[in-house]
């Protein structure tokens, strides 16, 4: 790799100052050669963004307004940066356990396998069975969008499944947990409980324009939430100047 590679420990090793897990030991001057599999090294990340609330509530603490708005900033860019291209994919699986956070502080999607096309024409109740389907296999059911329990016949799916997933994320920053993690706990029905618009907690650490942005992106009816570019813009015009310019990553 051309730079000197360091045995922290037996699980880690540190290459250029950056940590990663220590998966096999290439002995000095040594080659591996195969031919039928690839292994990627990937950076390694003390925690999630669900590590970080847990944390900080166990303090009887909560991620500031300033954080909670820089993080939803480059969770949204993630989602946005493409979002003129037909291209784009969403993530389908956003959560607090799937996004890492790097060391200072910029989130970091992991987990793709629930990523697929932005705009999905549904034509038919076979093809919304079938979606149906995969949403209830590929995305977390408290974080799900209210449209993908029931799937129309003749619909359209689109990014704003992300939109009610980040939407669950902020309120999980903003709360110390997710608007639907205790309906799920308990054995109720996340699916019903979804389909009622979500009452937001009043709290004095939080802007009104803040509880604002939750409810539209909480919005039951998909087509009342907003686009990734129109909540881009609605955290710039909130969002104060931040530490870095860092993005989220995947």
């Amino acid at each position: 790799m051309g730079h000197a590679l360091c045995v922290c420990s037996r699980g880690t090793v540190i290459i250029d100052n950056k940590r990663y897990l220590f998966i096999q030991k290439l002995g000095e001057g040594e080659c591996l050669e195969v031919t039928d599999e690839a292994w990627l090294l990937l950076p390694f990340f003390e925690g999630t963004l669900w590590n970080e609330i847990e944390r900080l509530k166990d303090k009887g603490n909560f991620l500031t307004e300033d954080q909670i708005l820089w993080l939803l900033k480059s969770l949204t860019k993630r989602n946005g940066r493409d979002a003129h291209r037909s291209l784009l994919l969403p993530y389908r699986d956003l959560k607090p356990t799937n996004i890492l956070l790097g060391d200072e502080g910029q989130p970091v999607l992991m987990d793709l396998g629930s990523m697929n096309q932005a705009c999905i024409n549904v034509e038919g109740s076979r093809q919304a069975l079938t979606l149906q389907d995969w949403a209830a296999q590929r995305c977390t059911i408290s974080y799900r969008a209210p449209e993908l329990f029931s799937v129309q016949s003749h619909c359209v799916i689109d990014e704003r499944t992300d939109v009610w997933s980040l939407g669950c994320v902020l309120y999980a920053m903003t709360f110390g947990e997710g608007p639907y993690d205790m309906v799920f706990q308990k054995g109720d029905s996340v699916a019903l409980a979804v389909q009622n618009q979500l009452s937001i907690p009043q709290s004095p650490r939080h802007s009104s324009a803040l509880r604002q942005l939750l409810a539209s992106m909480m919005t039951v009816d998909p087509h009342q939430r907003p686009h990734i570019p129109l909540l881009l813009s609605q955290l710039e015009a909130l969002q104060p100047p931040v530490p870095g310019q860092h993005t989220t990553q995947i």
